[in-house]
This record gives structure tokens, C-alpha cells and sequence, in this order.
């Protein structure tokens, strides 16, 4: 072989699979949309939300949200809402410590962890104390247990920059990092030991294999192997606990949020598709729910605004005891309920 020819096939091994995937844009809806079932107080509005899961009880719903706005900098309201099932506000905790709220985890205990992306909210005066760019755990009333990673951010290993989300199991803590999309950015997970001790982190910014843009969600399927969405590079990744690569889908889009339930079933929102992401008119927004088990995907849930001006549809997701979906909305700024169609 020419060395012309060599370097046109390794060219063409090294493509991004995301070309030769095309789009999936339909599939059944079985679900129906109930908007405004969770309750505000009196006065109080509902701002971008990107984070939503569901406590330990299988029902009831744990929201972080960004004050009424677009980020909690100068609020004093409480961001952490927990709702009973009927949609009634029953607890809220947090204000005064977030800029920019951005995901969430409750552990098997009911503890609710959250993550102060500070990504894009306003910046603090330099006569304030340092703040964002960590991960809290809180009781379930509202006390705080343990905090990863420095005020006001660091790339250096056991602290965390832009931090997007958060996965807690019983022996480990996995803190998803990264929110920029340019040359150099920062792209990593960081792996804690139950305790908040660092241990090891992996990845770095790019596109190839080992590498993330923007790894904007977390999840783990029943095999323990972790689910990463790597957003701008449009795939789901999967590795294993110490992070090898094993696996990298494209057919689920561009993932903000992901969901596991114990079936393995798999919900992925896609909330940037031919909004901020002008590149991929292609693609339509929604919620994509497949197998881990294959990689189908058998069901979609389109987004009923075509034409939105920024990101759209559901960022984070959740699915309670009963299969409801709880989709979390940034540019709507809403909280919406899908349930199944009798």
C-alpha cells in the first residue's frame, strides 16, 4: 500500500461513527403531557431547571432550580424543591449557596446530592467569597453532609471546574466535568471514594476514544458499567468503573440528560438539536427511550416547539416507580409530567 493510501484508511477508520448514524427522529409516543402539575408557592415562578430524580420513595420528586431565572447568584430563594406525588411542595432548602444550579442525585440513604455547575451564571464580585463549582450532599431535611471540590473552581485533581452532574453509588462517587466546547476545554469524570475522597479521574477534551465534550450526564445500567452523555460529541459512551472505554452510541442523539431504570431501559433527552446546536438540523429534539440491552431505540417524544430560540424540551429526566417521566426544562423554564396514554 501507498503511504497515500494509508493515511486516506486511517482517515476513514478514525471518522466519527456519529456520520454514518442516521437520524432518528421517529418512533411510538405512548406517553401524554401534563403541564403545570408541580405547585409553586404563591409568588414564586418557576425558572430554568435543569435537574430532576426522585427520593428513595419511588414518588415523590427532588427539582434544582435556578431561582426564578437563569441562576441563583443574587437570589435568596431556595433552589432544592422536593414535591409529594400530587405535586405539592413539601420541603425546599439551599438558598444563598449556588450560583448555577445543574444536576442532581439522591442516594440509596434519600440524601440529595447537587452539583454548582457555575458554567454560565453571573459572575461574583471580587469582594465576595469564592463560590460554585462543586457538589453538595445534603440530608433529606436539608443539612449539609459533605462537599466536593473548592469554591470557586480549580482544574487540579481532586477539586472540580464545571462540574455537569453527579452518580452516587454505595462504594463511589462519579462527578461529571466539563461544560465548555472549545479548543482546550476542560473534560474529565472524577472518580471520589464513599467517603468524598479523590481516587482518580479520566478523559480529556476531544473526540476520540478516551475523550469528552461536554460529558454532560451520568448514569449506571445494572451491569455497574457507567453511561456518560457526551453531549457536543453527540453520543452515549460506556465504560467501565475505572473508565475504559467499552462502547459508543450515536442513535440517541445528543444526550443532556439520561435515566436507567432497573430494566435497563434507557431515557435520553436531547435539548439542543437544531436550537443550539444549528449544525444538526437533522435531528430533531425529544426524549429518546430505548434498550441497553440492544441499543433500539423504541420510543420518541418530540418536542412541540419547532422553532425555539435556545435549548428546548427536557435537560434532565427522571422516571418514578410507575414509569412517569419527569422531564426538567432550562429555556421553557417548566417542570413537565409525561404519563402513559390509557
Amino acid at each position: 500500500m501507498t503511504p497515500r493510501y494509508l493515511s486516506l484508511l486511517a482517515t476513514l477508520v478514525a471518522a466519527p461513527l456519529a456520520a454514518q448514524v442516521a437520524p432518528v427522529n421517529t418512533g411510538a409516543n405512548p406517553y401524554q403531557t401534563v403541564e403545570g402539575w408541580a405547585k409553586m408557592p404563591a409568588g414564586r415562578t418557576w425558572g430554568s431547571t435543569s435537574a430532576v430524580d426522585i427520593d428513595k420513595d419511588g414518588k415523590s420528586i427532588w427539582v434544582f432550580e435556578r431561582c426564578g431565572q437563569n441562576s441563583c447568584a443574587d437570589s435568596d430563594l431556595d433552589p432544592i424543591l422536593k414535591f409529594d406525588e400530587n405535586g405539592k411542595l413539601v420541603r425546599s432548602f439551599g438558598k444563598g449557596m449556588f450560583i448555577f444550579p445543574h444536576g442532581i442525585d439522591v442516594d440509596d440513604d434519600g440524601n440529595v446530592w447537587v452539583v454548582d455547575c457555575s458554567c454560565i451564571g453571573r459572575a461574583r464580585p471580587d469582594s465576595l467569597a469564592p463560590k460554585g463549582h462543586q457538589v453538595f450532599k445534603f440530608s433529606p431535611d436539608g443539612k449539609l453532609l459533605l462537599t466536593l471540590g473548592k469554591a470557586g473552581g480549580s482544574r487540579e485533581a481532586g477539586h472540580l471546574f464545571q462540574p455537569n452532574d453527579v452518580l452516587v453509588t454505595k462504594t463511589h462517587i462519579y462527578v461529571a466535568e466539563g461544560h465548555g466546547s472549545a479548543a482546550g476545554s476542560h473534560a474529565r469524570i472524577s472518580k471520589f471514594d464513599a467517603s468524598g475522597k479523590f481516587l482518580t479521574s479520566f478523559g480529556t477534551f476531544g473526540a476520540g476514544k478516551g475523550q469528552f465534550d461536554q460529558p454532560h450526564a451520568l448514569a449506571m445500567d445494572s451491569k455497574g458499567r457507567l453511561v456518560i452523555g457526551d453531549r457536543s460529541n453527540n453520543r452515549i459512551v460506556i465504560a467501565d468503573q475505572d473508565g475504559n472505554w467499552q462502547d459508543e452510541w450515536y442513535q440517541f442523539s445528543r444526550a443532556s440528560g439520561i435515566w436507567i431504570d432497573k430494566n435497563d431501559m434507557m431515557y435520553v433527552t436531547d435539548s439542543e438539536s437544531k436550537s443550539v446546536a444549528r449544525t444538526r438540523q437533522d435531528w430533531e429534539r425529544g426524549i429518546r427511550i430505548g434498550s441497553l440491552k440492544d441499543g433500539k431505540v423504541l420510543y420518541f417524544i418530540p418536542d412541540p416547539d419547532k422553532n425555539p430560540p435556545s435549548t428546548s424540551m427536557a435537560e434532565g429526566i427522571a422516571v418514578d416507580a410507575k414509569g412517569v417521566i419527569y422531564g426538567a426544562e432550562v429555556g421553557p423554564k417548566r417542570l413537565q409530567r409525561y404519563v402513559k396514554k390509557p
